[in-house]
């Protein structure tokens, strides 16, 4: 028995150690593949949005930009989304505020905003293809982005009117 305990106690210790010690650095998690990092110009796109129109996000440039990934499905972007809703009308004219819904369709967003009106856009990602652009692993993340294009940070899950309110105090004087 003492043995299984030391053998076992042993493992814990030494792969512990390895995986500390194999640990990527924490600058590769800021600089993605795709280019989408902490003190990088955020990637430029152009989506659809819901109200017909067009999102392009190098048009935005001169303002911050607060990009929501999100989708309708997802428990963490449902409770989000008030506190979203209230920073977008504090900051209307000082802060852009997109949240781009992550592979679903106009209809079911709409069905979804039914009872819950925002007034910030929401580009529609039908394909996900942006959301790979950014790396985006899990929803909701948000990416706070400086008035010269610039990501300042990367929050990912959901965030609070506290939590929010210090992001955008990162891009926004």
């Amino acid at each position: 028995m003492r043995r299984w305990l030391a053998v076992t106690l042993a493992v814990l210790v030494l792969g512990s150690a390895w995986l500390w010690w194999t640990r990527p650095p924490l600058t590769a998690a800021a600089t993605t593949a795709s280019g989408a990092g902490v003190g990088l110009p955020a990637p430029d796109f152009t989506l659809p949005t819901l109200d017909g129109g067009e999102f392009t996000l190098s048009e935005q440039r001169g303002k911050p930009v607060v990009l929501n990934f999100w989708a309708t499905w997802c428990i963490p972007c449902q409770r989000e989304l008030p506190a979203l809703q209230r920073a977008a009308e504090q900051y209307k004219d000082a802060v852009v505020f997109a949240g781009v819904d992550q592979g679903e369709t106009v209809e079911a967003v709409e069905r979804y905003l039914a009872d819950m009106p925002v007034t910030f856009t929401i580009p529609m990602d039908g394909r996900g293809d942006v959301g790979n652009d950014y790396n985006v692993k899990g929803l909701p993340t948000t990416y706070f982005i400086d008035a010269d294009g610039v990501i300042r940070s990367v929050w990912m899950g959901e965030m609070n009117a506290i939590v929010l309110a210090e992001q955008i105090a990162k891009i926004w004087p």
